[in-house]
Order: structure tokens, then C-alpha cells, then sequence
């Protein structure tokens, strides 16, 4: 059975060639010494074997689990992870509460291997354990600054399983929108081919075949001549048709991009809630509109972690919110958006159409990009729910703003 994209971790079935070198370093970094001061304490014979066991199948465990768990289902991870994490615990209580700090190589793991809700639960639920073991034994001198150092580092490292996790993800919505963009125009155009041509090349058949037998059977050359010349003319209009066709596949379309639009969110695990259709929508803004609807979806892939998107059109606008973070930094992102790219980009496609763009968090939270050409007629209002802190007219955006 084919795991989901979220029972996959953040870097899916393989683990870097790298892994190696970089989780020894980190194991040498720091386990040795605490090996050496077993060694050199005053603890009973069994009790020191006993931790420097622990310590060895710690360290171990921290190597090998990766290659191990990668790729695996979500469940055979939690049994590793927890075994692990008991190695650990075991660790610090055998060490003492000061060694806590240990707990950041299974902590770490269930960071990068887990999806989010377990990984909260198993770092969040041993964080707190600990702090209550803290608050028991020894509230006011216990050892909080190792507790504090441990919480922070594991924060961090939460923190960066999930942005590689979404990252991955979103490779993968951006690679299956390129194979479906592929296969979906491949197929149009073979269609769009078949269509135009399937006509113009029968009748070609047909009128050189004529041509062919009056000249075969009759002296009636001006007959002949004039079927040759209607094969000459529906010649060159086939081929005019071909150009058209292929200039015509190389064009953005607003129906082509709701088709992406959808399959990009679907992958992102991310409810979409688009249009059907597109015929309510002028003709002559479609394309614009294709270009807006593509940057607005992006961005929220990329920037608003949202679990909602909507997308709504009339005549002569087009509204593209989520209900994720509803921050400015995603429109004033300072990445050069040259080359058509981010809000510049738009500012520019939608400034030749004569329309407007506005951007800006929404008052219940989430975010809204919104296009609109000349005046909106009533009936056709789209709701009113941008707290209008970005809002730009076309002519006055610099290219120096991007969206994505």
C-alpha cells in the first residue's frame, strides 16, 4: 500500500549520503566526554557498565535509525522513536537530571521523522515530564537552566523538521503540477491536432486523388489545375492552423490554471474551494486572470501554511484568499521578482488590461489577493473582507516587490 506524502518524514524513503559524517560529528561532539566521566566517577562497577551501555546504544541508535526508519510507516517509526527515547531517559535518570541535554538526539529525531502531531506530542509530553520531575524533586535549585537549553534547542530543531517537511512536500505538488501539465497539454494538443488537421488532410487526399485520375483519363488540364490549386490553398491553411495551435499551447489560460490550481492544493493536502468554470469571466482578461490565479495559489503554498484556499471570479475581478498566516511579509518579500514573477510581474500583466491589484490579511485571519478591472457591477461585489493594509495600484508597484 502506498504511504502518504505525510507518513513519509521530511526527506521521504532516503537519507542524504551526508548523514554519516554528520551525525558522527555530532555523536563525537559531545558522548565521549560524558563516556570518559562515567569512567572516571566513583560509581559502583555495574552501575558504570551499565550507563556506558546506554550511552553506547544511544549513540548507535542516533546513527542507524535514519537509514533505518526513513520511508517506513508512521507506526514502526513511533516504536523506534519511543525505544530510543527510553534509551535516553534512562540515560538522564542514571546521570542525573543536570545531563537532560542528552535528550536532544531522540528529541531531535522525532522532529525530523515524525509528522507533526506525534512529533508534538512525544517532544512536548517529554519536555513537561521533565519539568514536573524538576518541580517535584527540586523546585527552586533543580537544574532549569539544562531544562531551558534543552526546550530551546528542541524548539529549534521542531522548528526545522517542519520547513523541511513542507518544503518536500511542495516539491512534490510542483512536480506532479509539471508531469500533469505535461500530460494534459501533450494530450490537448494531440486532440487540437487531430481536430484541425484530420479534415484539411482527408479533403487534400481526397482533391490530389481527383486531380490525379483527370489527368490519368481526360485532357481537361484546366479541371486538374484547379483541384491542385485547392490543394495548394488547403495546404496553407492547415498550416497556418498549426501555427495557431502551437502558439496557442504555449499561452497561460485561466481554465488551465484552475485545473493546476486544484491538483497543486490537492497535493498540498490543502482544501480547495475553486470554480468550475470560467465563462463568466470577460475573455480578454482570462489570460491575465490565469497568471494572477497561478501566483496567488503559490504563495499560498509557499507562505500562508494554510489548510483552506478559495478562489472566487466575476465579470471583471478575481479573489484568491486562505485562512493561514495573515502576514505582510508575504507581499513584501524582497526577492527580485523579475522575469514576470511575484507582484511586479502581475502589476505589470493586469496594468495592460487597465486593472488593479490588492493585497492584504483579512480580519478573521488569512490572507487575500485580489484583482479587479474597472468598476465592479453590483450583484457581482466580491465580499469586502481585506483589512486593506497593502493595497497597490498597478502603476505604482516597484519592481522590486514580489509576491512569491
Amino acid at each position: 500500500m502506498e504511504m502518504s506524502k505525510e507518513s513519509q518524514g521530511p526527506f521521504g524513503p532516503k537519507v542524504g549520503k551526508g548523514w554519516p559524517v554528520m551525525g558522527l560529528f555530532f555523536v563525537l561532539a559531545w558522548m565521549p566526554a560524558i563516556g570518559w566521566g562515567v569512567v572516571h566517577s566513583d560509581l559502583p562497577t555495574w552501575r558504570m557498565w551499565t550507563l556506558l551501555a546506554l550511552l553506547t546504544l544511544y549513540a548507535v541508535g542516533y546513527l542507524v535509525l535514519p537509514f533505518l526508519l526513513w520511508g517506513r510507516p508512521v507506526r514502526n517509526r513511533l516504536f523506534a522513536i519511543f525505544a530510543h527515547l527510553g534509551v535516553g531517559i534512562a540515560l538522564v535518570i542514571g546521570l542525573g537530571l543536570d545531563s537532560m541535554p542528552l535528550l536532544i538526539y531522540a528529541l531531535a529525531m522525532a522532529s525530523f521523522a515524525l509528522p507533526t502531531r506525534p512529533m508534538l506530542m512525544i517532544n512536548g509530553g517529554t519536555l513537561a515530564g521533565f519539568a514536573v520531575i524538576i518541580l517535584v524533586t527540586s523546585p527552586v535549585h533543580g537544574p532549569w537552566s539544562s531544562w531551558v537549553t534543552l526546550i530551546s534547542i528542541t524548539g529549534c530543531l521542531s522548528a526545522m523538521g517542519r520547513m523541511l517537511h513542507v518544503n518536500r512536500r511542495l516539491q512534490e505538488a510542483q512536480a506532479e503540477i509539471a508531469a500533469l501539465a505535461v500530460s494534459g497539454e501533450r494530450a490537448r494538443l494531440a486532440r487540437d491536432l487531430h481536430d484541425i488537421l484530420g479534415h484539411s488532410l482527408t479533403t487534400i487526399t481526397l482533391k490530389a486523388g481527383l486531380a490525379r485520375r483527370v489527368l490519368e483519363t481526360s485532357d481537361d488540364r484546366d479541371r486538374a489545375m484547379g483541384e491542385i490549386r485547392e490543394v495548394e490553398e488547403l495546404s496553407r491553411q492547415a498550416l497556418g492552423d498549426v501555427r495557431a495551435t502551437v502558439s496557442g499551447y504555449r499561452e497561460v489560460s485561466l481554465s488551465g490554471e484552475l485545473v493546476g490550481a486544484r491538483a497543486a492544493l490537492r497535493a498540498a493536502e490543502v482544501a480547495a474551494d475553486l470554480p468550475h468554470a470560467v465563462d463568466n469571466v470577460r475573455p480578454e482578461l482570462q489570460q491575465a486572470f490565469g497568471y494572477v490565479l497561478r501566483e496567488g495559489v503559490t504563495n499560498v503554498l509557499r507562505h500562508s501554511q494554510a489548510t483552506r484556499c478559495e478562489v472566487r471570479l466575476g465579470e471583471n475581478w478575481l479573489e484568491v484568499r486562505d485562512n493561514g498566516r495573515s502576514s505582510c511579509a508575504k507581499v513584501t518579500s524582497s526577492r527580485d521578482s523579475g522575469g514576470g514573477n511575484g507582484l511586479s510581474g502581475l502589476a505589470d500583466r493586469v496594468a495592460e488590461v487597465g486593472g488593479t491589484i490588492e493585497a492584504g490579511p483579512l480580519p478573521e485571519g488569512g490572507f487575500s489577493l485580489r484583482v479587479r478591472v474597472g468598476e465592479i457591477a453590483t450583484g457581482d461585489q466580491p465580499e469586502d473582507r481585506t483589512d486593506s493594509v497593502v493595497q497597490r495600484r498597478t502603476s505604482q508597484v516597484r519592481p522590486s516587490v514580489g509576491l512569491a
